[in-house]
């Protein structure tokens, strides 16, 4: 059997890994571990994300830091961490954005979303919620879809940014509900909301944590949750597909560790994300956001991600949407 020059190096490295880290794997953490959000602060996963790192840094006995990098819908963060040192101090909050969207919609990839992470756990399920400003003349998405209709290219609508599940939520409701919007991305859900609520930009698909306190303080009205079956904590909200049926849209939370990092830190990442979910306080908040909690394997969340790449495929493709 011939060796080429790329298999002989990946060798040596896997080799040298095996050897340099064991001991360190041990005692991991030593230090403290940063939590990439690859968007900005304020939206469903910076919240996910904090709630979940205070919960792991009583785990670990030591802190977990979230950084916000946002920025390209998720793919600076999502960047930075796999070009990262695989020692598990660096790790991301990985979402459908950065593992299945994006990469199906990107013309120049910045990343495989596949071979150059070690998945670490699928946290939780999160539901979309279409959101208006409350001035905004309509009370449910029939009402909107008519007033659409009747004001063709008026109105625009907000997301977290290009190729985020909210951009596509938005996209697909376009085409099914047969409407026309203007797409206004921002860095992040924070950001967007907080246009929204101002009336800047009427119109929303969001992440439903980021948007159940302005919901329930009136500062923003819910037409519709995007998931098959109404949200617990919103059991009057009807569903989007009540009015087009067939429409559902949903995001998720994962940690992503980059490519090469050691097994037993994996693991042991992994060991402290499921211990985080198991913390009543977090459980109690996430019952508030009406997120379903997983806590998967780092195999169940490989299957997952190309489960979820083969599942959006031809929505992308029958939405057109490509970003450069």
């Amino acid at each position: 059997m011939t060796l080429n020059r790329r298999t002989i190096l990946g060798l040596a490295i896997g080799s040298l890994i095996a050897s340099v880290f064991p001991a360190a794997a041990e005692t991991f953490p030593e230090r403290t571990i940063t939590l990439v959000v690859p968007f900005a602060a304020g939206g469903s996963t910076d919240l996910v994300s904090r709630l979940v790192a205070a919960s792991m840094s009583k785990t670990l006995g030591q802190q977990v830091i979230v950084e916000n990098v946002g920025g390209a819908g998720g793919n600076l963060g999502a960047g930075q961490v796999a070009r990262a040192e695989p020692d598990g101090y660096t790790i991301l909050m990985g979402t459908v954005a950065t593992h299945a969207l994006n990469p199906l919609m990107l013309k120049t990839k910045p990343y495989d979303p596949i071979e150059d992470f070690a998945p670490v756990s699928l946290l939780v399920l999160v539901p979309n919620v279409l959101v208006v400003n409350p001035q905004l003349p309509v009370n449910n998405v029939k009402e909107l879809i008519q007033l659409l209709k009747d004001n063709p290219d008026k109105y625009s609508y907000a997301s977290s940014g290009n190729g985020t599940p909210l951009h596509l939520s938005g996209e697909l409701f376009k085409s099914m509900a047969g409407v026309t919007m203007e797409h206004i991305p921002y860095k992040g859900s924070g950001p967007a909301l907080n246009d929204v609520i101002g009336n800047q930009v009427p119109i929303m698909f969001d992440n439903l944590p980021s948007s159940s306190g302005h919901i329930k303080a009136g500062t923003l009205k819910a037409l519709g949750v995007t998931t098959k079956e109404r949200a617990p904590s919103f059991p009057d909200l009807p569903t989007v597909a009540e009015a087009v049926p067939g429409y559902e849209t949903y995001t998720w939370n994962a940690f992503f560790a980059p490519a090469g990092t050691p097994p037993e830190v994996v693991a042991r990442l992994n060991e402290a994300a499921k211990a985080a979910l198991a913390d009543p306080e977090v459980i109690a908040r996430m019952k508030d956001f009406s997120a379903t909690i997983v806590g998967s394997t780092p195999d169940e969340l490989a299957s997952h991600v190309k489960a979820e790449i083969q599942k959006w495929e031809p929505v992308v493709k029958s939405t057109g949407v490509t970003l450069d």
